[in-house]
């Protein structure tokens, strides 16, 4: 059955984005386009089409990896739950992340985008806007939670986010590499919790 213009579109991108996961997972900042194009079974056109550059193929390829993510993240921090509950639910799951299949592959791919960040400083501030994007959907996910002084402002939890994803990803790499072994779940949520519990985090 022939496809229709978007779906054609759609097929391009998807091809290109699993091919660049591929090529930028092994090669980082050296990751050729005309390697990326030829797995696709396209050409570079290509992806100047649809992406604009090379920095704007790993944009899309970031928020593409990171999206279902949120996805799950919105899932087990129900709206019903206090600030502190949700913290624990966010850190759990944080947790359970570190023993997924693919744990190392993710790792290995955060450090690679970060060597690439480094080296080019146009990919760098694109990521960060990318990365920014997605923390405002956890700014909006805490935001208004109950907790004993109140509800939490959105200032108040941007600040958060920023302290429990550094804890998390701090956390996550010991885990995966080995390196902290009793961090259970019950750490990572304690950890958290002790976060969310500080006025200095909370109520700066």
């Amino acid at each position: 059955m022939r496809r229709t213009r978007s779906e054609a579109k759609e097929h391009n991108r998807r091809a290109l984005l699993d091919a660049a996961l591929q090529v930028v997972s092994r090669d980082g900042y050296r990751a050729k386009l005309d390697e990326i194009a030829e797995r696709a079974g396209l050409t570079t056109g290509a992806v100047y089409s649809l992406f604009g550059s090379k920095s704007g193929l790993v944009v899309a390829l970031v928020t593409d990896y990171l999206r279902p993510h949120y996805e799950e993240i919105e899932q087990t921090v129900p709206a019903e739950l206090d600030l502190l509950e949700a913290v624990d639910a966010f850190a759990r799951y944080y947790r359970r992340s570190c023993d997924a299949p693919d744990a190392m592959a993710a790792l290995t791919l955060q450090i690679t985008l970060l060597d690439m960040a480094a080296h080019d400083p146009d990919l760098r501030s694109r990521l960060a806007a990318s990365i920014r994007a997605h923390e405002d959907h956890l700014i909006e996910l805490f935001t208004e939670r109950s907790h004993s002084a109140g509800v939490l402002t959105s200032h108040q939890a941007q600040r958060l986010v920023i302290a429990l994803r550094a804890l998390f990803v701090g956390l996550s790499q010991g885990v995966i590499l080995g390196l902290t072994h009793d961090a259970d779940e019950q750490y990572f949520a304690d950890a958290a919790r002790a976060l969310a519990s500080d006025v200095t985090i909370v109520d700066a």
